[in-house]
């Protein structure tokens, strides 16, 4: 199991337990977007958080240098289908953000509908380009819709990853609790906005997502295509390959 899921007063908490860094893979995001149905079955709201103090690492980017092509091949499609999972989520859903969301990590968060941050040393950012890899469309959109257009060319250009007080600054995070206290909050305000007519709350946050959705079902298949191809170029599996060697690895 890499994701653990606990039901207490009508709130589901989806707990990413994976490794060091609770970096996405192929099962992991396969069994993600499992979980969130089922947390629609049995609660009227959720946190998404994750374990230690981690909340994630983005992709898991040694299983994608020890598969290769092939593996890039599976595991694209899952992450796709996992962040629109989070993304398309009907009911409400907070992310408590207890340590690093980098990259696949931060959208993650983002694809929430609120994101309470531990205050602490932990570091928000999407770091892609520095791997040499882009984004998928469906990760693109889901960040344009938490934070608009305009401050993505600096994240995602730089790569630059932020403390928490700084992305509390720039919007990246609604607000940040001790750490003792942000899963608690997270948990209250999931409770409050499940407490909301149910069948309204969905149809108002499809309303607000309609115009990201309808862009990724537009152009999915054409840009999964084209990122495919170029995260499976010899190129970009030895940037990958470099990264995981000097950093990941040392």
């Amino acid at each position: 199991m890499t994701i653990h899921l606990a039901v207490e007063d009508d709130v589901a908490v989806l707990t990413l337990e994976h490794g060091r860094g609770n970096t996405l893979d192929t099962a992991l995001c396969r069994e993600l977007v499992l979980k969130l149905e089922e947390a629609a079955d049995v609660a009227k709201a959720a946190v998404l958080t994750g374990s230690g103090t981690m909340f994630s690492a983005g992709v898991d980017l040694l299983s994608v240098d020890a598969g290769g092509a092939v593996y890039v091949s599976e595991f694209l499609p899952a992450l796709s289908d996992a962040l629109l999972a989070v993304f398309g989520h009907p009911r409400p859903l907070v992310a408590a953000v207890n340590g690093h969301a980098i990259a696949g990590g931060m959208v993650l968060a983002a694809g929430c509908d609120h994101r309470v941050a531990a205050a602490g040393t932990g570091r928000i950012g999407v770091t892609e380009l520095l791997v040499g890899v882009p984004f998928p469309l469906a990760a693109t959109e889901i960040l344009r819709c938490a934070y608009g257009t305009t401050p993505l060319p600096a994240l995602m250009y730089s790569g630059a990853t932020l403390t928490i007080d700084d992305a509390h600054a720039r919007g990246l995070v609604d607000e940040v609790a001790a750490p003792e206290e942000m899963l608690g909050r997270a948990r209250e305000l999931a409770g409050r906005l499940g407490e909301l007519p149910a069948d309204a709350f969905a149809h108002t946050k499809a309303q607000l997502r309609q115009p990201y959705h309808e862009r990724i079902a537009e152009n999915r298949a054409a840009d999964d295509g084209h990122v495919e191809r170029m995260w499976r170029a010899e190129p970009a599996l030895a940037a990958v390959k470099s990264y995981v060697d000097r950093v990941l690895k040392s």
